[in-house]
């Protein structure tokens, strides 16, 4: 803390302002990454910020994120970035460094041991990108008792009741993010950073404040020394490493800061490890283009039984029929997003769209579920969350708006119907003893309009949107239903749609990717990562804050930050307040036991939150167990998991030793994601409800027994539930009820059963040739 401080005051006494320059650890590899820290500095850097790379970062744009992804490629992981800052320490490095990263990672290592660690090794504070301000003052607490420095960042929307907060924490210096807005070689500073400035040093007591984020060259970086006590730069700096020939990336980062600087400082003997740090510098985000081409071939229908190989975004309209055969194995999108030109909007670009007047502040506290929830999002994020939960909370307490929300009832199919699934409990009595085996009832969420239960959350979402005068919606989906839901209710109420979707599952949805370009949307592929659904949500939380001011984000799960889990579950609740009044109807009492899959969670929060105050009523989870808990091939986040942070929010995560986020699988396209929402997080920790994992074969054997004896093709989520419902109902007695959520209908599903029964049929002695 103190070199930092020392740092800044050393440099106004020489009538200039200190550079604090950003290189992410391990790029472009690991053993070069000491040599670019003594580089930058030997440049006329005063300041270093080291990144620690993430697998699921929700802030940084390309250039950063870019750097990352090939990081943890290399093998960087916590362990590395220690000896990455001993090693330049060793060599001579004198320049503050800064840890900065996500709160993932740090929690996964422990932040005890990383506060001694990083002191040892020579670290001098940290700034966590996601950490919520209630959060930040803890550790901050605990930086202090160590030495180390805390850097808050403050953006142009932060309302005076978080700056005032932020600023009081700070201890060297406070990282603004503003996008500097510059036109010509002069540099012209954005038109609200002098003010935005005053904000903070209203509050700062005079600590300096250093502004990042667009900042390139010696002219940006003099223009905006007039007006700010430090400068960041990282975009330009990760860039130039990019354009740097092999093993040459130190020498070009030290003649680009010397550059920007016209200073070098001379190479030294090594120091005690007291030094500074500071923030992310990156920048670079630009929107993607998701308007629809108005084609049609969104979904190629297979004669040899394989499921699409490639995606493309050319318009089949516009070539001859010979070359748009729906045979070719190609599915139509909108959009593409890659890892290497990925172009979602960086922290700057959400800065920048939120820099609007009128903004009230959040409450620094939200909504837990324990110890789970909260918002471990960016600063950028907080006010468009407050001004989601505003609305959503005028809504829920407004008569007028469940009146209407209840007037489209009719449109999906609500109520949906609840009966006994006799056959199928007639096939679970044979293996049981005499007198055991439940009663078993489908609630036929499937039989809703677009043949799930996402219709719920949509409407209720889609009505929210227009309250805070929204007219275009954002959403993700995995397999394709909530993106299906999402359009339908976009089409129906006239609003421009745009659906993230992960490659992987457009290639194995593609009969879904057509019906949503069928109803309107524009659907883009996300081709980075996983390609999965956890990118989707990565991409559509960039998207969101781009345009906030007409956009609202869908979320189809009961995942992310506060108040989404909450939000969601209210609308879905429906599953579980109908099922309470249908089986007392029908039996004259609350059943004995609710079951639903598990994926992020909404069908199950939905059906279990109603009876959660019903101690009587069994609650059973049932989540993807892939090939098996003994492989790394499954998505059972309750079952396997641990606490951590993930999408914005404090839940059951699967990850790794150091915190990075774990590739998931399972056949079922919905439930292949590697958290779950924090209530059911909740729920889990309080012992109300249970949760155990069936496996790809086990589903698959759940998808069997209730197309052959019911007649009724379930969803491959929903498959894993009736396996868990049917073991579940062989330990009660016959005269106890067990209703299980039938979350969708399977058609969607029947290519991929048919591709995987090769795989499959033989574990569980099903061959269905056809």
């Amino acid at each position: 803390m103190e070199g930092i401080k020392k740092t800044f005051a050393k440099a106004k006494s020489e009538g200039r302002v200190p550079l604090v320059a950003y290189t992410t650890a391990g790029y472009p590899t690991i053993d070069e990454t000491a040599d670019i820290l003594l580089g930058l500095e030997a440049g006329g850097a005063d300041i270093i910020e080291l990144g620690l790379p993430f697998t699921d970062p929700i802030a940084d744009g390309p250039t950063i994120q870019v750097a990352n992804t090939q990081a943890l490629h290399n093998g960087t992981g916590t362990k590395t970035c220690l000896k990455i800052v001993r090693d330049a320490r060793a060599r001579g490095l004198k320049a503050p460094i800064l840890f900065m990263g996500y709160y993932n990672p740090l929690l996964a290592y422990g932040e005890e041991r990383m506060l001694q660690d990083a002191k040892s090794a020579g670290v001098n504070g940290f700034i966590m990108v996601d950490l919520p301000p209630e959060e930040a003052v803890r550790f901050r607490r605990h930086c202090t008792n160590y030495g180390l420095s805390y850097v808050p960042l403050i953006a142009p929307a932060t309302s005076e009741k978080r700056m005032k907060l932020l600023c009081s924490i700070a201890d060297s210096f406070i990282y603004v993010v503003s996008r500097m807005g510059v036109t010509g070689a002069t540099g012209v500073l954005s038109s609200g950073l002098p003010d935005l400035l005053d904000r903070v040093h209203k509050y700062s007591g005079g600590v300096p404040a250093a502004v990042g984020f667009g900042v390139s060259t010696r002219e940006h970086y003099l223009e905006v020394g007039k007006v700010a006590e430090g400068v960041v730069i990282g975009s330009q700096i990760i860039t130039t490493l990019k354009n740097a020939p092999a093993g040459q990336g130190a020498k070009a980062v030290e003649e680009y800061c010397f550059e920007v600087t016209q200073r070098r400082n001379p190479r030294s003997s090594p120091t005690n490890g007291q030094t500074n740090g500071v923030t992310n510098g990156e920048a670079n985000g630009h929107s993607i283009s998701t308007a629809a081409n108005g084609d049609g071939s969104g979904w190629v229908k297979q004669t040899n039984g394989e499921a699409p190989k490639e995606f493309s975004t050319a318009d089949p309209t516009k070539q001859p029929d010979s070359e748009s055969d729906p045979t070719d194995g190609i599915v139509h999108v909108d959009g593409v997003v890659k890892e290497q030109d990925r172009e979602g909007a960086g922290l700057a670009d959400q800065l920048e769209a939120l820099n609007v007047e009128g903004r009230e502040d959040p409450e620094l506290i939200p909504s837990r579920f324990g110890e789970f929830g909260g918002q471990y999002v960016p600063e950028s994020l907080m006010d468009c969350l407050a001004e989601l939960e505003r609305g959503f909370n005028d809504a829920k307490n407004d008569p007028k708006f469940w009146e209407e929300f209840r007037s489209y009832y009719p449109y999906m199919s609500r109520p949906s119907s609840l009966h006994i699934a006799q056959r199928l409990t007639d096939h679970v009595r044979k293996s049981c003893k005499d007198g055991m085996g439940a009663n078993l009832y489908l609630k036929r969420e499937d039989l809703n309009h677009t043949g799930s239960h996402k219709i719920n959350n949509a409407i209720g979402q889609a009505l929210i949107a227009r309250r805070l005068g929204k007219n275009e919606i954002i959403a993700e989906t995995g397999a394709g239903q909530h993106g299906v839901a999402t359009a339908t209710v976009c089409g129906y109420f006239g609003m421009k749609c745009t659906v993230y979707m992960g490659a992987e599952d457009v290639r194995r949805q593609a009969l879904n990717v057509f019906r949503m370009k069928l109803l309107g949307a524009s659907v883009v592929a996300v081709d980075a990562g996983s390609r999965t659904l956890r990118d989707a949500v990565n991409e559509a939380l960039r998207k969101w804050v781009e345009k906030l001011d007409t956009t609202h984000y869908i979320i189809g799960s009961a995942i992310g930050p506060h108040p989404f889990p909450t939000m969601v579950r209210t609308f879905q609740s429906v599953i579980g307040t109908e099922t309470k009044e249908q089986m007392n109807d029908l039996t004259g009492r609350l059943p004995d036991a609710v079951v639903a899959c598990v994926g992020g969670g909404s069908n199950a929060v939905g059906m279990f939150y109603p009876f959660s105050q019903d101690p009587s009523v069994k609650i059973l989870g049932v989540e993807a167990g892939g090939d098996g808990l003994d492989t790394n091939r499954h998505s059972a986040t309750l079952t396997a998991g641990k606490p951590g942070v993930l999408h914005g929010v404090r839940t059951y995560i699967l990850q790794s030793e150091e915190g990075q986020i774990t590739d998931t699988h399972s056949v079922s396209a919905g439930l292949d994601y590697p958290g779950v929402g924090p209530e059911l997080s909740g729920m889990k920790d309080s012992s109300r409800a249970n949760f155990i994992a069936a496996t790809d074969a086990e589903a698959f054997t759940g998808f069997k027994m209730l197309s052959e004896l019911e007649g009724i093709i379930p969803a491959l989520e929903s498959s894993h539930g009736i396996f868990g419902a049917v073991e579940l109902a062989k330990t009660m007695k016959q005269d106890e009820n067990v209703v299980i959520c039938l979350s969708g209908r399977g058609d969607k599903d029947v290519q991929s059963v048919a591709e995987e029964l090769p795989r499959i049929g033989p574990q569980i002695g099903w061959d269905l040739r056809f």
